[in-house]
């Protein structure tokens, strides 16, 4: 709606919604208040208020006719000019909305002689506008707090000492001073000192963590124990906080289904209300009382007003997506929003989502004659100029002796190379045939590892086993969203045998692990997956592109400072706490709930009114009253989805999929 009920669409950054709101003074400079009496529609409404009050205590006291009168109109004209003048300036450019409604609905009730009743509709209207303001900017504020996290001074080395400096005043490449209980102003990477990191403001993780010198910190992380050093990587209007909140503003323009249906039933209503109205003043006219029918069609034309419709989703999102940014959650708009609160399959990578994507050396085996020493030196030698995700583990567990030179990759089979003058290779069983220590890769890869094999001089003299291990939390996030009713599945490019020992520890089913997938795999498996509803995809949001597109919804983990997996997923987990899955994904279910109870309240409002606003049962007072307080309550209801519960397992269990049946 570009018309009434808070100037269109207020799911708009508050930027857009300002200049938008601006045409009529519909809302703009208040869009931040922080107290009701700051909207400028309640402030309005109240001084109207008192006049109002003023004109029908006239009346009752027996004063002159025209000082009541007087009074009355004056209530209407204050009142009127919140949303009357964008009404008509709309109009002029061929666009209708509720306020045309309500515009053509005070008009007629003073043509009709009803001036208070017109006044009465004018204040009502603009209350429910300055409530429905209100609430928006209140829910906003949740997600625009987290700038507020930025400290308002910060400390800088410079040649002469250090400085304090504004925020604003920062660049890349300043060194920070961070003292004990200071906030981080910007995103850095340590250079001094070691220290304990409160993250709980941003990413929702409540455990401290632990940094020290090439430690990536954040814009509000919080500094422990000790004073620290950092080099700033981004400045105070680039970093991730700006970033998440900017994205979200962006974003939130984007519609969910309950949205759009909202939409497609009130663009169509509004202009078929006029016609139907004008039909029964015209009609009712001919065949009876004229001022008896006009009356009544001003009535059923205030009465089919889908005002509280046109808002009872977005103030729903606004409210669900500011909450969800306070817990760590990143939500990509309305659409991402009611997508989610559908979802029946959970899809899980493994590799960062499932595991920390920290893999560590666990076992090493030796062939007769040779040592692990050496079996480890020849696969560091090797890795050492390779980029493979395992490479950094061997090289953790060892330092090659001679490094290997001439080192090639053979894609999706391992390396080779020489060693001084000895040709060696490392890669995956087959490739490499594993001769006597075949006993020993399958036992290793049965309990989840991954295995290389290592050859020198074409003999095999050892193997290496590298494990990512499951996140501490996997096993219990798996059991909440089995028990709250989801289908949940393992998506890797890892073996099956070792795909499946993990799923086993995580607590999934076999049946639920599909292994050795390359990126289009997944894309594919995630496609059929969808033929049994919603689906979700979880991973990185850079590896698993393809099947977070595929996807109902792509949920990236870890989102802080990861410039792609923000942009590219739909949701983005601000941390690393695998605990945060399950309570957005409970979020967006009970804030679809709240959405769908606000659209059916809104129409149930509109199809009893009608009907009996053509029998003349109700007037037009009667029938205002009713809307505006319909108004009220579905804004209500909307701010509750502003409210994240943090549901443990148990109840999750309890609920199982009830709400699924909305």
């Amino acid at each position: 709606m570009n018309d009434g009920c808070g100037c269109g669409n207020v799911a708009t950054s508050p930027t857009n919604r300002a200049e938008t709101c601006s045409d009529g003074g519909e809302g703009g400079e208040q869009a931040e208040s922080g107290r009701l009496w700051q909207v400028r529609e309640i402030r309005f409404a109240a001084v109207a208020l008192v006049l109002l009050a003023a004109g029908y205590a006239a009346g009752w006291a027996g004063l002159s006719e025209p000082v009541e009168l007087i009074l009355k109109a004056a209530a209407l004209v204050v009142a009127g000019s919140t949303f009357i003048p964008a009404t008509l300036r709309r109009l002029a450019r061929g666009t209708i909305g509720v306020g045309t409604l309500m515009t053509i609905a005070a008009t007629g009730a003073v043509l009709l002689g009803e001036v208070g009743e017109a006044a009465t509709l004018a204040v009502l209207f603009t209350i429910a506008e300055g409530l429905e303001e209100y609430s928006i900017a209140r829910t906003r504020r949740g997600l625009r707090a987290l700038l507020d996290l930025v400290p308002a001074r910060v400390r800088v080395k410079r040649a002469d000492g250090e400085q304090s400096i504004s925020p604003a005043d920062l660049a890349v490449g300043d060194t920070v001073v961070v003292r004990s209980g200071e906030r981080v102003a910007t995103d850095g990477v340590l250079v001094a000192g070691r220290t304990s990191m409160d993250t709980s403001a941003i990413t929702g993780e409540s455990l401290p963590v632990e940094a020290g010198p090439g430690t990536e910190v954040y814009a509000g992380f919080i500094n422990g124990t000790g004073v620290v050093e950092m080099t700033a990587t981004a400045t105070a209007s680039d970093n991730s906080l700006t970033r998440i909140v900017a994205i979200v503003e962006a974003e939130q323009s984007r519609r969910g289904a309950g949205q759009r249906l909202a939409d497609t039933i009130a663009r169509p209503l509004v202009p078929g209300v006029m016609v139907a109205a004008a039909v029964i003043a015209i009609v009712g006219s001919l065949l009876g009382d004229p001022t008896t029918w006009i009356e009544r069609a001003l009535v059923v034309l205030v009465a089919a007003s889908p005002c509280a419709l046109a808002i009872s989703v977005p103030v729903t999102v606004v409210a669900a997506i500011g909450a969800a940014s306070r817990h760590g959650s990143l939500i990509k708009g309305g659409a991402a929003l009611e997508a989610m609160g559908r979802i029946r399959t959970v899809a899980l990578d493994k590799t960062g989502t499932l595991t920390g994507n920290r893999p560590a050396v666990v076992e090493v085996v030796a062939v007769a004659g040779y040592d692990v020493e050496h079996v480890l030196d020849v696969a560091a030698a090797l890795e050492e100029r390779s980029e493979h995700p395992l490479a950094q583990a061997v090289l953790a567990a060892a330092s090659p002796l001679h490094p290997a030179h001439d080192v090639e990759a053979v894609t999706g089979a391992g390396l080779t190379g020489t060693i001084e003058t000895r040709p060696v290779r490392l890669g995956r069983p087959g490739w490499i045939d594993a001769g006597p220590l075949a006993s020993d890769v399958d036992r290793l890869q049965r309990a989840g590892a991954t295995v290389v094999l290592v050859e020198e001089q074409r003999v095999v003299i050892g193997a290496v086993a590298v494990r990512d291990e499951l996140r501490p939390e996997a096993g219990t996030v798996v059991a909440a969203l089995r028990g709250a009713g989801y289908r949940v599945v393992m998506l890797t490019g890892d073996n099956h045998t070792a795909a499946a020992a993990l799923a086993r520890e995580a607590g999934l089913h076999p049946g639920a692990v599909h292994a050795d997938l390359r990126p289009e795999d997944k894309s594919r498996i995630v496609a059929e997956l969808r033929t049994g509803g919603p689906v979700v995809m979880v991973g990185d949001g850079v590896n698993d592109a393809p099947a977070l597109a595929a996807a109902d919804v792509g949920i990236a983990m870890g989102a802080m400072g990861a410039d792609v997996a923000v942009e590219t997923a739909d949701v983005a987990l601000m941390g690393t706490d695998l605990r945060h899955l399950p309570r957005v994904l409970d979020h967006a279910r009970r804030a679809r709930v709240i959405m769908w109870q606000s659209v059916g309240l809104s129409l149930a409002i509109i199809a009893g009114l009608v009907p009996l606003a053509l029998a003349g049962a109700l007037g037009l007072a009667a029938v205002v009253v009713v809307h505006e307080v319909a108004e009220v309550v579905v804004i209500t209801n909307g701010i509750r989805a502003g409210r994240a519960r943090r549901l443990g397992l148990r109840d999750r269990q309890r609920r199982n999929m009830r709400s699924n049946v909305v």
